[in-house]
């Protein structure tokens, strides 16, 4: 299933819809997280006025050098464990908004084309073969990244947490496998990251069943589960982010996250 949450002029205050083959969304009652409800009234994608976060998570965790192509643009060393940093649930956007460049850091602002996944049930101590069992989706996402405070401050946390540096979206899609996965990052039309998600160094499963032997990961959390190469910090010349740059994240599967760059 394909599950988009969006507003319209019928649902100013936002819901859910399953997309169909032809494009149309079937509203359904309740979240993301519980049993579908079908309602019957179908809107088309015209009839969206603004798209919406397709989950609210309560932690956002994102996975560091998670692509054997990154690691070596970066001439880094693969790593024993995944390397965890938290991001903050205020920088998570939606499709088609502005990803804001900040005031006190907008000279240089990177993108990261990423693989998300939307955890379904609380996971605690769970085996890399039962961890499937508790994702209950994928999305797109964009971990925005401010690289001079990254560097200033000797870790990722606040580089990575500023408000709109988390676009996700459009979709949740439930059924697909995500091991071999085409991902793309486009800046202004142009290709700038082509990998797939097969150059992991460590897989979703793995993911999940290591962030949950150190602590408990509820319903709607999301994994941000790292990005391949191509960042703009590692172009010769670097590429940042400018005003009016459009960024588009397309992940097989799932769809394209598509956001324009403003200054703050």
């Amino acid at each position: 299933m394909r599950f988009v949450r969006f507003v319209s002029s019928e649902y100013a205050a936002g819901v859910y819809g399953l997309v169909r083959e032809d494009g149309a969304v079937e509203v359904i009652r309740g979240g993301l997280l519980d049993p579908v409800e079908r309602t019957g009234r179908i809107l088309q994608e015209s009839d969206i006025v603004r798209y919406l976060p397709p989950v609210d998570p309560p932690n956002l965790l994102c996975i560091g050098l998670n692509y054997v192509d990154h690691a070596r643009e970066t001439n880094q060393k693969l790593p024993e464990a995944p390397l965890l940093f938290i991001a903050a649930t205020t920088a998570v956007t939606s499709h088609l908004s502005n990803i804001v460049l900040p005031r006190v850091a907008p000279d240089q602002v990177d993108y990261e084309a990423e693989l998300c996944v939307v955890v379904g049930r609380e996971a605690r101590q769970v085996s890399a073969e039962h961890a499937p069992g508790y994702v209950f989706g994928y999305t797109c996402g964009n971990d925005v990244s401010a690289r001079d405070c990254q560097a200033r401050d000797g870790q990722w946390a606040r580089a990575k947490s500023f408000d709109t540096f988390a676009p996700l979206g459009p979709y949740v899609v439930t059924d697909i496998d995500p091991s071999n996965l085409a991902i793309r990052m486009r800046l202004n039309g142009r290709v700038l990251q082509d990998s797939s998600t097969a150059e992991m160094v460590f897989n979703v499963a793995a993911l999940v069943s290591h962030l949950s032997q150190g602590m408990t990961l509820k319903p709607g959390t999301v994994i941000m589960t790292g990005t391949p190469a191509g960042i703009g910090q590692r172009r010769d010349p670097p590429v940042f982010l400018r005003p009016g740059d459009v960024c588009e994240v397309e992940i097989e599967g799932i769809g394209t996250l598509r956001n324009t760059v403003v200054a703050e």
